[in-house]
């Protein structure tokens, strides 16, 4: 008689096979799971990849991917032909380090004369993709200077190295104390000034004033101290902006004259190409804004902005550009273009150009 290993009564049964089939395979499974709780267990707890982390292994998705542009401040104008894939990989780059623009103090300063088309230089030059400006008039050096240089700083746009930053108050050429004061935040500052003809100006000044207040007095009678003797009221200040040389002596106790651009106000009008060639050398930038971003609009008297080679509707400033000038009598026209003779005279002697206003 044999016995069993596993059972040594002399009298014990021997199992069904079937029985041991399935104890074999329930064992198996036993140690099966055992084996799979293990690692789980372990993988759990082993050090990941370097640099490898939950959030890093996830895919982004295409916006988080994707670079949005800032305003460019153009105005809505568009990127200059040419340079629009330029334009996006720097501000790529921009994007990318984060820390690469900064706002910077203005490097230039469209400082004046009011009414004498410093708007529309301003949105010419915001084409330009090395220029970032300033919209509105930030009046620091004549009504904010006591907010200081780092309230000054943070009203301007940021910009990337190499961008030139701008604003335009075309109050400051008038305002004694703004000269030194520019000098004092940095002597190397480049100053703009777009004069126009300082009869056509006070016009337009008054034109804009009584646009607001209907019932002001009429031109020639604000002309005049005395109107029977002629004597021209050289205090009220639409005549008194006109007097371009009286101001200019007071910067030029600051700054070289070569330091100042004077910009013609007529010919930013009728040939606008010609006078952003002058201003983009001036500034020391390659000439972006040329002649096929204008379209002279007949209707309005001056250039609209448009998007090279293509069939867009042109931009034009605001309504409030272009008025309609009241009807001056014309011994008045001639009185004021015999008082301001001489100090246009003296200005073309300054700047060594004759804007051919006599």
């Amino acid at each position: 008689m044999e016995y069993s290993p596993l059972c040594p009564a002399a009298h014990a049964t021997p199992l069904p096979p079937v029985r041991n089939k399935l104890l074999v395979l329930c064992v198996m499974l036993s140690l099966w799971a055992y084996t799979l709780y293990c690692c789980i267990g372990y993988c759990s707890t082993a050090p990941g990849l370097p640099g490898l982390s939950a959030d890093s292994r996830e895919t982004p998705s295409p916006r988080a991917l994707s670079t949005e542009l800032p305003n460019g401040d153009s105005g809505g104008f568009g990127e200059p032909d040419g340079g629009s894939s330029n334009r996006v990989e720097e501000w790529d780059e921009g994007r990318t380090l984060n820390d690469s623009e900064t706002k910077k103090l203005p490097q230039a300063i469209i400082i004046g004369v009011k009414k004498g088309g410093t708007r529309a230089l301003l949105e010419f030059l915001r084409l330009h993709p090395d220029i970032r400006a300033v919209g509105a008039e930030p009046h620091f050096f004549d009504r904010n200077y006591e907010k200081g240089l780092e309230w000054y700083r943070d009203l301007m746009p940021k910009s990337l190295e190499g961008q030139i930053t701008m604003e335009k108050t075309p109050s400051y050429f008038v305002t004694k104390e703004v000269p030194g004061r520019i000098y004092a935040m940095s002597k190397d500052t480049k100053l703009i000034v777009v004069v126009r003809d300082p009869v056509t100006r006070a016009i337009s000044d008054y034109t804009q004033t009584r646009s607001k207040k209907p019932d002001i007095p009429s031109f020639e009678s604000l002309t005049f101290k005395n109107s029977t003797a002629g004597l021209i009221d050289a205090t009220w200040s639409a005549l008194q902006i006109g007097m371009y040389a009286r101001h200019l002596e007071r910067w030029l106790r600051f700054f070289p004259i070569n330091q100042i651009l004077f910009v013609s106000g007529e010919r930013l009008i009728t040939d606008p190409a010609g006078e952003m060639a002058r201003v983009q050398d001036f500034l020391g930038l390659r000439r972006v804004v040329t002649d096929k971003y204008f379209h002279f609009n007949p209707a309005k008297g001056f250039p609209c902005l448009k998007k090279p080679e293509s069939n867009s509707k042109p931009h034009c400033l605001g309504k409030t550009k272009g008025r309609t000038h009241p009807n001056i009598h014309p011994d008045v026209i001639q009185q004021l273009r015999d008082f301001y003779k001489p100090f246009n005279k003296k200005f073309y002697h300054m700047t060594r150009q004759d804007f051919g206003w006599d």
